[in-house]
This record gives structure tokens, sequence and C-alpha cells, in this order.
């Protein structure tokens, strides 16, 4: 037995799933997952399976026959849920229907949804049972679920990370928008979901080691070429310089390693510049 990454149509992220035989990458299989039965596409060497671990299952490569079924169904998944979405206008229920997905064997069909608030939604599993003999679930998606499901275009003119390539949704902050100088204008920070940017995450940490080297926002220092001293006032990570606004009034650009501490300047005659680390832009 191997494993093998697949992917499913809706989300980029790569489950791994136990098989006999292995497929080129680019097949596209047919395996039991958690909710059954479902097409997959193959995109990953195969590997070898943890003791720890819990997969599920390709049970073979997808004939034409298994394709044709599937492409039908993705068809009356898409004409339900505009039926769906028409019935929740007429009930006025404040609910984005997201997606309506059926299992290669139509034993379920899932509703993606997304809502502010708790809604009932009776009624539209009524209309969902009118058109199917399948089970139905209703599975509530966040904002980030749904923009992965959908697909966007992000603030770079591509479509966004989370529907291409992230496999997980880590956690993101308002302060590593912080520890990379950028303007806190919520409409450029946030992404297609209304949330803040995946990709803040993604050179963060490279971010923080170069605020290592770089006195802190708002700290006093003194050149030491000019001995001209002054307020920080910006930082520029990626350059390795910093703004200083001198106590003559003067804007001056200077490299964070000629910089020292005015105390330091003053008492000691320039030794040590007060390292920012991840605090400079506090």
């Amino acid at each position: 037995m191997v494993v093998l990454p697949v992917r499913f149509e809706r989300s980029p992220r790569l489950h791994p799933m136990l098989s006999e035989d292995t497929f080129p990458v680019g097949t596209r299989v047919v395996v039991q997952g958690k909710r059954g039965p479902e097409v997959a596409t193959v995109r990953g060497e195969p590997g070898q399976a943890k003791n720890n671990e819990r997969y599920g299952a390709v049970l073979r490569a997808a004939t034409p026959d298994d394709l044709t079924r599937w492409d039908d169904l993705h068809r009356t998944g898409e004409d339900l849920k505009w039926l769906l979405r028409a019935r929740a206008r007429e009930r006025g229920l404040a609910v984005k229907l997201v997606a309506v997905e059926f299992t290669l064997d139509e034993s379920l069909v899932t509703v993606s949804y997304s809502a502010d608030e708790r809604i009932e939604l009776s009624g539209l599993v009524g209309e969902v049972r009118a058109h199917t003999t399948a089970r139905v679930n209703f599975a509530a998606i966040g904002p980030r679920e749904q923009a992965q499901m959908i697909g966007a275009l992000g603030a770079c003119g591509r479509e966004n990370c989370s529907s291409t390539h992230l496999q997980d949704f880590a956690p993101v902050s308002i302060r590593m928008a912080r520890d990379q100088q950028l303007p806190l204008n919520p409409e450029k920070l946030s992404g297609p979901c209304g949330r803040l940017l995946c990709c803040l995450q993604f050179e963060h940490t490279q971010y923080q080691d170069l605020l290592r080297d770089l006195p802190r926002k708002n700290a006093k220092v003194c050149h030491t070429g000019t001995g001209a001293c002054g307020k920080v006032t910006k930082l520029h990570p990626l350059a390795g310089t910093v703004d200083v606004y001198s106590d003559q009034g003067m804007l001056l650009n200077v490299p964070a390693g000629e910089l020292r501490r005015a105390s330091d300047t003053e008492g000691k005659g320039g030794t040590g510049a007060g390292k920012g680390g991840a605090d400079a832009s506090s």
C-alpha cells in the first residue's frame, strides 16, 4: 500500500489516500473519503503510510462512465444551487448558498452555505429532497472557506492563494502588517473574503529578523558620522535604514548601522544602538 496525495475540485488542499496501485500525476481517480465516493485528481508522487495517520482510500482509476456521471452530478448540483438561492430570497433568508455537491453514488448531497447568524434551513431541506433521494447535509463554512471554493482575484491581480495553493488557514494578525510597515488601511489589508490577507504571513519571519537590527520607532538616536540627533519616525526593514526627524527639524534617511542611542552617545561615546526586534513597529 502507498499513499497518494489527491486534490478535490473546490480546494487546493492535498488529501493523502491509501492505494494499492500507483497512478501518474494528473490521473483522475475515484476515492472513498469522509463523505463517500468522489472523483479526485492525483497531485503528487506516492509516499509511505504512517501508523498514526488516518487515510481515505483510492478505489480505482476513474472510468469514462465515472467521469460522465460526475459531470452530470456537477451540473445537477449547480442547477440545484441556483434554485435554492431563489427559494432563500423568497423566504427572506440571509444566507449565501456557495456550493451543492453530490457523492458519486448520489447517496449524499452536501450544501455549503455562509451566514452571519444562525438561521432556520428546514424549508430549504425540503426543497432539496424534492429533487433527489440523497441524504441532505447542510454545512456552514466561514468567509475564507467561501473564497476558497468560489475563487477570486487578489490585490496582486492573481487568483487568491486560498483557492490555488494554501493547505491550511494559518492565523493572520494585524501585527504582521505593522512589522512589514504597511499602512493600516482595512481595504488594502483585506482579501476577497473580508479577512486579513493570508499572504501577510508568508514573509513575516523574514521581517522579524530584519527588524532586530533596527532601532525602535520613536527611539532617540544620534548619527555617528554627523552627530545629529533626533527621533526615529519610520523604519525601512528591506533597505536597512530608518527615517530620523532631527532636533534641527530635518528629516534624514540613515543606515541603521550608523546610529546609536542618544543616551549611549551622550554618556558612553557611542556604544550600542538599541535593537528593535519584533517591537520595532509598536
